[in-house]
């Protein structure tokens, strides 16, 4: 079984009094095989107090242990249950642990990852210590708020580098040694391991490198400059924002293979997802994505390492300030001027979402009784809303007094722990505002608030605007006036923002009724809007005329959210998309409106009969797209509409005529991520083969190739494919945690709903079994790609309620099923309320 034992947070408070933990010398040997490496940890600790002894645990998970010695004296290994090791009777004063064990290298993204690159046969290996996998690469007092310094040496295999939170040189020994680290917490410990692809410089003194597999040294060559540039330009905005000087001795950003989440801040180690090594055309907003979350990650180094959570509860705390740094910085410190039209469109849906699901919770919440139940709350709420209420703090506050808030913060507490408390004292000592009350309101509630214009006639035309607001918190926005622009009949031009503070104390005079009035204009708080009858009119014919993406985006949200909660027409939305896309100059809203309305309107809310319809409206909309930019002046916008053509392919034959001739008509040629992409549709509508997924792979045998082959083959509407994707995922523990979602997202196809029926009754026993044997990354993973969203109907809802009730998934995958079926439920409300 992949469980272990869970940390509640009175065991961690009990931990936390009874010791000081100082110092671990690890020791890692990486020379022994496919399947295991020693780990030899010695930890100094003082135990607290004078008199009576104390019993406590360290834990560790190993394949097996060896030997424990405490002060010399050996200890029973056959005393392990489970992941706690105890310790009896440990008297006041200092100690030493010793703990020598074979650890089991992973497959699942968690604790020591081990990848073989299918391009070419070399071996890499990274950590992924979040939460509580630690112990499963050596033994710790495995809690946040037990800092310690670090050395580490490792034995590697001859050829390879190994990269850690310090900086690391090759020993006449043959061992790999790192420089010792500040205190850190357990969790941000960090080593990666391999014949890394390795390009280095220095910048105000400090040594950065950028690192990748060698098979992937081209593609990161080609933008080295670019990831180094963003790297070294955020690297020194955050030194004009924050006093307090990067606290560690360097700064490498590993690109890893199979890494579960985007990045993580690993102190002096960032590790990234190596799909941000472009090996494809991609757009200008996804590398606008990459640079955010090089900032998002470069803000942890203060926010999260220099000072960090005392217990899991403040994990918003790390998350939200990362997110909002991240995006600021990027808007402040780089060459792209659109990230938090970005993070409109794919973010804050993301914590709207999250927020009105049964799982929702307070941005900061008070229950968070143990490390499984936190480990729910990385999610859009931690980051999306948390991010959009630390904005909104920012407008109300100013950033003058915010920035010396944070300040303050580090300052107080450099290399240690702080709660939200703290927090919240840091930013009241840099203000005369209730901070507090604020942090009341808007940290410790849960929900979306709605605020909806409703404009009353006035003498002389004038009118005047009453905001009615649906919720509890304050908020400061920006109200956007819109006139029709008299040199151009489709657009709007701009009459003035308003500030207004809600609730509102009196109405506000607009004077002349605008065409447009638009609530949370430049989208500076976290609340849905509303439409009047009239601004409504205006933004069905005129919504590609608003001057600003980000004005854009806030209608779009408002439509999107109107759909999801049934009081507008989903096809309405799409013929909001038919209209005004083909005008959208900014690559996030136009991926993020037709990502929306194909995947969630086309397959989901439209009924079946409806959904060719559908297909036949985004075809044509993506044509029309590929047209107006047959010049080549508009690369971004022409691979969306290339994509999005592909995916919504009802027959095979242009897109197949694409795969044969290596390119589209005009461009652009096909590169891998396309030529997969093609295929997949093929698999999906019958019109391809294993040959051909075969002749593919020997094409393009790397990691992301693999990939492709398992997600091709297992959208094959074959019932022999489909029984051995099924079995691959759910009766082997064979699969990688990317070949697992690969297999699943080529599984449930909406054109197949007929041949894949007999599934969705197994799936939710299959998924509470799988989720059990091989931990919480897999878990996630089946609850989120492997469900079958597309079987829209009361009896997944009744199958899936009655394994919530009595199959008793793990916690990582009942959440996925409840935020799941709640968002299935909705979906049915939605068709009910729009039938026909």
């Amino acid at each position: 079984m992949a469980s272990m034992s869970v940390l509640t947070r009175d065991e961690a408070q009990t931990r936390a009094k009874l010791l000081d933990v100082h110092h671990y010398t690890i020791a890692l040997d990486l020379t022994g095989g496919d399947e295991t490496f020693d780990s030899l940890t010695t930890i100094r600790f003082t135990v607290r107090g004078k008199k009576a002894a104390k019993d406590t645990f360290v834990e560790v998970r190993p394949a097996q242990l060896r030997s424990v010695t405490l002060d010399g004296h050996p200890l029973d290994p056959g005393t392990l249950d489970d992941n706690r090791l105890p310790l009896k009777n440990l008297t006041p004063g200092e100690h030493e642990l010793r703990v020598d064990a074979a650890m089991s290298y992973s497959r699942t993204g968690e604790g020591m990852h081990r990848f073989t690159d299918p391009a070419d046969g070399e071996t890499y290996l990274y950590t992924q210590l979040f939460m509580d996998d630690v112990q499963r690469v050596f033994a710790a007092f495995d809690q946040p708020d037990l800092k310690a310094r670090f050395d580490l040496t490792v034995r590697a295999p001859e050829g390879w580098t190994v990269l850690a939170n310090g900086v690391t040189e090759l020993t006449d020994d043959g061992r790999w040694s790192a420089a010792t680290t500040p205190p850190i917490s357990t969790y941000l410990v960090a080593v990666a391991a391999g014949p890394w692809h390795s390009v280095s410089t220095e910048h105000r003194g400090l040594p950065f490198g950028i690192h990748c597999r060698r098979s992937l040294a081209p593609h990161l060559d080609a933008d080295a400059d670019e990831i180094l540039d963003i790297t070294r330009a955020c690297f020194d905005r955050y030194h004009e924002k924050f006093d307090e000087p990067y606290p560690f001795d360097s700064y490498d950003q590993a690109f890893v293979p199979e890494f579960n989440a985007g990045a993580m801040e690993n102190p002096g180690l960032v590790t990234f997802r190596d799909e941000f090594v472009y090996r494809s055309a991609v757009t200008d907003t996804e590398r606008q994505t990459r640079a955010m979350v090089i900032a998002h990650e470069m803000a942890h180094m203060w926010f999260g390492d220099l000072v960090t959570l005392r217990w899991w509860d403040d994990i918003w705390l790390n998350e939200s300030f990362a997110e909002y740094m991240g995006y600021q910085t990027t808007a402040e410190a780089t060459r792209f001027a659109g990230p938090w039209t970005e993070f409109g469109v794919t973010r804050k849906p993301w914590g709207y979402d999250a927020d009105q699901r049964p799982s929702t919770h307070p941005v900061a919440p008070e229950d968070v009784p143990d490390t499984a139940s936190a480990l729910l709350n990385f999610d859009g709420i931690s980051y999306a809303k948390g991010a959009s209420a630390l904005r909104q703090l920012v407008t109300w506050l100013g950033e003058k007094d915010f920035l010396a808030g944070i300040n303050i913060h580090f300052a107080r507490h450099r290399f240690a722990n702080a709660s939200l408390a703290d927090f919240i004292d840091s930013l009241a000592a840099a203000t005369d505002r209730d901070v507090p009350a604020w942090a009341d309101a808007w940290l410790r509630t849960t929900g979306v608030d709605t605020l909806t214009p409703r404009l009353t006639p006035g003498p002389g035309g004038t009118c005047t605007l009453t905001v009615d607001h649906t919720g509890s918190r304050p908020h400061r926005v920006a109200v956007g006036l819109y006139d029709p622009d008299l040199t151009d009949a489709h657009r709007l031009a701009p009459r003035t923002r308003l500030e207004l503070d809600i609730p509102q104390r009196e109405p506000h005079t607009l004077g002349k009724r605008p065409a447009l009035l638009l609530l949370n204009d430049g989208d500076l708080t976290y609340t849905k809007v509303r439409f009047d009858p009239e601004s409504f009119a205006t933004v069905r014919d005129r919504l590609s005329g608003l001057p600003d993406p980000l004005t854009r985006t806030v209608v779009w949200n408002a439509l999107r959210d109107a759909v999801r909660d049934g009081e507008l027409d989903p096809a309405a939305y799409l013929d909001a998309a038919r209209t005004h896309l083909p005008y959208e100059t900014d690559l996030a809203l136009l991926q993020g409106v037709l990502a929306f309305a194909h995947g969630h309107i086309a397959d989901r809310c439209l009924t079946p009969d409806r959904r060719p319809a559908a297909l036949a409206t985004l075809t044509d909309l993506c044509r029309d797209l590929i047209r107006r930019t047959e010049d080549g002046d508009h690369p971004g916008r022409r691979l969306i509409a290339v994509r999005h053509r592909i995916a919504t392919a009802a027959h095979p034959d242009t897109i197949a005529a694409w795969l044969a001739d290596g390119t589209v008509p005009g461009g652009p040629e096909l590169d891998p991520e396309l030529r997969w992409r093609i295929l997949t549709r093929l698999a999906v509508l019958g019109a391809t083969d294993e040959a051909t997924i075969a002749a593919e792979l020997d094409r393009d045998p790397s990691a992301t190739g693999q990939e492709g082959a398992a997600r091709c083959r297992a959208a094959l509407p074959d019932a022999a494919a489909k029984a051995r994707a099924w079995d691959a995922m759910f009766a082997s523990d064979d699969l990688s945690n990317y070949l697992f979602t690969a297999t699943a997202q080529g599984f449930w196809q909406p054109e197949q709903a007929d041949l894949v029926g007999e599934y969705v009754p197994r799936y939710f026993p299959d998924a509470v079994a799988v989720a059990a044997r091989r931990g919480p990354a897999i878990a996630a993973a089946a609850g989120r790609f492997a469900f079958p969203a597309h079987a829209v109907d009361a009896d997944t809802l009744r199958l899936g309620e009655d394994c919530l009730r009595d199959a008793d998934p793990v916690p990582s995958l009942r959440r996925r099923l409840v935020d799941e079926l709640d968002d299935l439920k909705r979906t049915l409300r939605v068709r009910e309320a729009h039938r026909g």
